[in-house]
């Protein structure tokens, strides 16, 4: 799928649009994107920051969808693992960058070669408007050829 259309159909995506989530750069080769939390009055909490799972929500699907849009179809490609350091309250508008590097890619493609599951952690920071480190998320990637595909 075109990129662009992808990213505005993500922005669309009810979870998304409701959290204030807006994927703001998605690149024609899905190697870079950007995504944006925005504060909006019905998803702050009780204390006027950006809800913890709202944080993680940005960046759950991208590094798999990158991964997935590069690799091509013979991969299987998912979500393994993540977790989250939350470093300081978020507020206003956050944002996280993502970056699939092509050394990254060929080394997820050769080490799954043969067959054998592949486990990368890709890591991410979310940053607020002046450049702080709000939180640290990392994700697992399983990656493997596809049964039919396998040596």
């Amino acid at each position: 799928m075109k990129a662009s259309l992808f990213r505005h159909g993500i922005n669309l995506w009810p979870p998304y649009l409701a959290a204030g989530i807006h994927v703001t750069h998605l690149s024609d080769d899905y190697r870079r994107a950007r995504v944006e939390l925005r504060m909006r009055p019905w998803n702050r909490n009780y204390v006027g920051t950006h809800f913890g799972g709202s944080l993680f929500s940005m960046t759950d699907p991208f590094w798999m969808l990158l991964v997935l849009q590069n690799i091509g179809p013979d991969h299987l490609v998912w979500d393994q693992a993540g977790s989250i350091e939350f470093v300081k309250p978020g507020r206003g508008t956050v944002h996280a960058d993502f970056h699939l590097q092509a050394a990254v890619l060929d080394g997820l493609k050769a080490a799954a070669a043969d067959g054998s599951k592949v486990l990368r952690w890709f890591d991410t920071e979310v940053l607020d408007a002046s450049g702080e480190l709000v939180a640290r998320v990392r994700k697992q990637l399983y990656v493997r050829l596809k049964r039919d595909r396998r040596p």
